[in-house]
């Protein structure tokens, strides 16, 4: 049994990496704020040309028809860029409820416009407080009605997938009449969230029923990946920052509880990685396994980034929580990647919920 990546996958991390790397420097990243952009279009286009978007779509679709894992390699590069792209919204999620509950025109229509990066797509689930996923929004007669909050992407964002009552899901072109978007607060500035408001939106109803708990199952993975990804880059940064910082005539790093720290979150790591690639693998091979898979995905994918979070903050000090050091762009993001897809508490159930013979209440 092979617990590894195939060269053919590693490749393609590095690739996305060493892209990456050339294309998003903290400075870029201070850039975007600063001048209020909702994100890197330059990046996205790149992507777009590397075949980076279309890793998951099918080849009659003008994407690569490669697996969890190839996807999984690609999200891993992006969180440790912590990369400000549409991805986690227009590949991993829309772009998947299209595959899995989209009609046969549908999928001919938008796949291939997502995998060129085209069209950019959303997936609207949450309605403010109350559960995660949340079905008032209601399609009635190719009408949808109803709000949406907060949903990630959303003014960029040329179509939505919209989570509505029984599970199913409604396609909404969102430069129309009868729609509103308003930009909200978000503490991951890299990442902005909206709200959205249906009044009488044409939209189209997708016929695949019951999909919801898969989807969701798949994006848990690749947001374990993303998760890993950013830990890793907080562990070098924090490594880093350690060999150099001189304390008392002797690196900050030759203190043991700073070898303990930075021990920790190496191992945290290491652990969801091993995870998220059992994720991966379910994702293909082994749909029964799946909605445990992706939970423990999931939950060791928070634990770990949080970890690692904090504790490169930490090991900087009080120069950490500067806007001039970089630790706070993997802070920010590690607060909105906790909640996004629902919270732990949630993903606690569902693995309890993955057991045979178990059943949550509240899940």
């Amino acid at each position: 049994m092979n617990f590894d990546l195939n060269d053919e996958q590693k490749m393609l991390g590095e690739q996305a990496s060493a892209l990456l790397a050339d294309m998003t420097p903290f400075d870029r990243l201070r850039s975007l704020i600063d001048s209020d952009a909702q994100w890197d279009e330059p990046l996205w286009r790149k992507l777009a040309e590397m075949g980076f978007l279309g890793v998951t779509i099918p080849e009659e679709h003008g994407g690569l028809g490669l697996g969890s894992l190839d996807l999984g390699v690609i999200m891993e590069a992006l969180g440790g860029a912590n990369a400000a792209v549409p991805f986690m919204s227009s590949i991993v999620l829309a772009a998947e409820a299209i595959r899995l509950a989209g009609s046969d025109a549908q999928q001919a229509k938008w796949l291939p416009r997502l995998a060129s990066g085209e069209t950019v797509a959303t997936f609207a689930y949450a309605e403010g407080p109350g559960p995660v996923f949340a079905t008032d929004c209601r399609y009635t007669d190719g009408k949808l009605n109803g709000s949406k909050s907060p949903v990630a992407d959303a003014q960029i964002a040329d179509i939505a997938v919209v989570l509505v009552e029984e599970g199913s899901f409604a396609l909404v072109e969102l430069d129309q009449e009868g729609i509103t978007r308003t930009r909200l607060d978000s503490f991951d500035q890299l990442r902005p969230h909206f709200r959205i408001d249906f009044k009488d939106a044409a939209a189209e109803p997708m016929p695949g029923i019951g999909k919801l708990d898969r989807l969701i199952d798949l994006a848990a993975v690749q947001s374990a990946f993303e998760a890993v990804g950013a830990a890793q880059a907080c562990l070098y940064m924090a490594r880093d920052y350690a060999n150099e910082r001189q304390i008392f005539g002797r690196p900050l790093s030759g203190y043991q509880a700073i070898k303990h720290k930075l021990a920790d979150v190496a191992v945290a790591t290491e652990l969801a990685r091993s995870n998220a690639y059992y994720g991966g693998w379910a994702s293909e091979s082994s749909p029964d396994d799946l909605p445990g898979a992706a939970a423990a995905a999931r939950l060791s994918g928070i634990k770990c980034f949080e970890m690692a979070a904090r504790e490169n903050l930490q090991i900087h000090g009080g120069i950490g929580y500067t806007f001039e050091a970089n630790c706070h762009f993997y802070y920010r993001r590690e607060r909105m990647l906790a909640v996004h897809l629902g919270n732990r508490g949630f993903w606690a159930d569902r693995l309890l919920n993955a057991r045979p013979g178990s059943q949550v209440q509240g899940a």
